[in-house]
């Protein structure tokens, strides 16, 4: 028996496990957790970690010394940061994304229009102005300015009962009832059926462009490396597509 053993423990060993650990812009959560879950499936021993929170956020976490092997933001401005105090060598868009109005169940506001988001007393939701999506949502009502006259985007403003610090607690105030309207990613859209939405035309919406990035101080180089690379593949795109993504414009 000590000879089986003796041998048993000179034989091959397991490959040890690994830990990727991801940042990623909180929009991301629901088509990162799938390809997470198809990366871990292709990597035997290898565990995905996930930091979902608000671009500007992750971004502050990982100037303060956070440790991550991959940075997925929801825009330019966060990366190249990061890239003016080399902490990611370069990055690449991977996926774009563009805004919607969401509604609780019912619509008690009976927001029919756009226009409607102006209307005294509605009980408007946003991501506040440091935060990707609460930055693009206010480009947005001034583009929406054009169409519905000066002051607009001040009436709308005026509506704001809360801002939130990533886009999934914007979807949490519209799903729980506590706002009227709120304004989020169409992938959010996508994640929560349950709600309502009111399109942005395309003259007057904003397309967020991500960028992806591996960070210079990543204990797992490689694996990040292929993380980002299954991310801009054919079967990583079609996650993001079914998600509500679209592909990065040229």
């Amino acid at each position: 028996m000590a000879a089986i053993l003796f041998l048993a423990a000179c034989g091959p060993t397991a490959a040890q496990p690994q830990t990727l650990t991801v940042f990623a812009a909180a929009s991301l959560l629901d088509a990162f957790a799938e390809i997470g879950k198809t990366f871990e499936a292709s990597h035997p021993g290898v565990a995905v970690i996930f930091n979902f929170d608000g671009s500007q956020s992750l971004r502050t976490q990982l100037e303060q010394g956070a440790v991550a092997d991959v940075f997925a933001s929801a825009n330019q401005q966060e990366m190249d940061a990061l890239a003016t105090q080399s902490l990611i060598s370069n990055s690449q868009v991977f996926v774009a994304n563009q805004l919607v109005v969401i509604l609780p169940p019912g619509n008690p506001a009976n927001i029919q229009t756009l226009a409607d988001l102006a209307r005294p007393g509605l009980l408007l939701v946003l991501a506040a102005e440091e935060v990707p999506v609460g930055q693009y949502s206010r480009q947005a009502l001034g583009n929406l300015e054009a169409e519905f006259g000066a002051g607009f985007k001040d009436q709308v403003l005026a509506n704001v009962v809360s801002e939130e610090s990533n886009v999934k607690q914007v979807v949490a105030k519209v799903q729980l009832g506590e706002a009227d309207a709120g304004i989020v990613y169409g992938s959010d859209a996508v994640a929560t059926a349950e709600l309502g939405t009111l399109a942005i035309p395309g003259e007057y919406n904003i397309t967020a462009s991500y960028p992806v990035a591996v960070l210079a101080n990543a204990p797992n180089r490689d694996l990040a490396e292929a993380f980002v690379a299954y991310v801009l593949s054919s079967d990583g795109q079609a996650t993001l597509k079914k998600w509500g993504f679209s592909p990065p414009t040229p």
